[in-house]
């Protein structure tokens, strides 16, 4: 039974080289330096955010009711994941373009570290959300 990829090195976190591939059917193998792709690097807890973002259609608020964690952790985790997948941070231009009737989301310190302690948001993602407000301050 085949086991998901690991993307990540367990030793240094630097990202893995795929170096052989082989198909199951014929035998035939390549090898060489392969790159598991933007979505390989992506983590169980990130795919399952994907899936549901897909199922949605995008739709924040239902992701909020499918997954069960308040607005503005879905918010701060789509956030996350888009970065993650390198499309890097929004822009001012961006949130002027912005035609969703979500209510903009501004969290202080405290109230991320509040979910955090709830367990409404990953400290991977408090950590950026605290970093945006570095940012977002100059």
């Amino acid at each position: 039974m085949p086991h998901d990829v690991i993307s990540t090195c367990p030793v240094c976190s630097n990202e893995l080289a795929v170096t052989r591939l082989q198909c199951r059917s014929c035998g035939t193998t390549l090898e060489g330096d392969f790159s598991v792709g933007r979505f390989g690097r992506l983590n169980r807890e990130q795919l399952t955010l994907l899936e549901s973002f897909l199922r949605s259609r995008g739709n924040l608020r239902e992701m909020e009711r499918e997954l069960g964690i308040s607005y503005p952790t879905v918010r701060s985790r789509v956030e996350a994941l888009v970065r993650t997948l390198g499309f890097g941070p929004r822009t001012d231009a961006d949130d002027a373009d912005d035609t969703t009737t979500e209510p903009a989301v501004e969290r202080t310190r405290e109230e991320i570290l509040e979910a955090v302690a709830r367990h409404e948001m990953s400290a991977e993602d408090a950590a950026a959300a605290i970093r945006a407000l570095g940012r977002t301050a100059r």
